[in-house]
């Protein structure tokens, strides 16, 4: 029950950042502000390197999702109100992530400046994309995809473009390679912007050694 419960809430939630085309709003620069990926991936390894290895998710997805959301500025906070490194709103990914971990509440704006805590939450969000709403995605590069898309605009709005029942969609995905799943995502996402957040971050991770 708990796993099914896990499983609603991630598929209704808006995505962690639900308006990454939209300009973010620096409350200060840093020199890390639009930084390039390898040199985001740098910069962060420490708490990436740490996270990745305690939620079992990508790093280098980590670091690209961190390139294209806030270009490495700890202090970022978009007009929707995503916070930090990896553009996390509180209210949804933060509070999902706290519900999952057994706490109350969500993160506070302070906690998702802190560098660690914020990509200790994103990872942890990653992770929940991963083992609830896009489990069963059998391809790695397809379920990096389907996980990059998801973190931005919510795996709903991904799962319903094939089906309205989870496991019908799954069984559509798990049936394209990756490149027909990435262009699906191109010609069928409903949000204007999925398209090319997938582009970026996919392009982000390219480079990152």
């Amino acid at each position: 029950m708990k796993i099914r419960l896990l499983m609603l809430s991630a598929l209704l939630l808006a995505g962690c950042s639900s308006e990454p085309e939209k300009p973010a709003l620096p409350e200060k620069n840093t020199p890390l502000t639009q930084a390039p990926p390898s040199k985001v991936n740098d910069a962060w390894s420490m708490f990436t390197e740490d996270a990745a290895s305690h939620y079992g998710v990508d790093e280098k997805l980590i670091s690209a999702i961190i390139s294209v959301e806030s270009g490495g500025n700890p202090t970022v906070v978009s007009r929707s109100n995503a916070v930090g490194l990896m553009q996390i709103k509180a209210s949804t990914a933060g509070r999902e992530v706290y519900r999952t971990q057994g706490r109350h509440g969500q993160p506070s704006s302070s906690e998702l400046r802190d560098p660690a805590k914020n990509i200790d939450i994103g990872a942890a969000y990653l992770k929940i994309l991963q083992d609830s709403a896009l489990a069963g995605i059998r391809d790695p590069l397809t379920l990096r995809y389907a996980t990059i898309v998801s973190y931005a605009n919510g795996a709903g709005a991904l799962l319903r473009t094939f089906s309205r029942d989870r496991e019908r969609a799954i069984a559509m995905i798990n049936s394209m390679t990756p490149d027909e799943f990435y262009q699906h995502v191109q010609n069928k996402h409903p949000a204007a912007q999925a398209p090319r957040y997938l582009w970026k971050v996919t392009t982000a991770y390219r480079t990152i050694g």
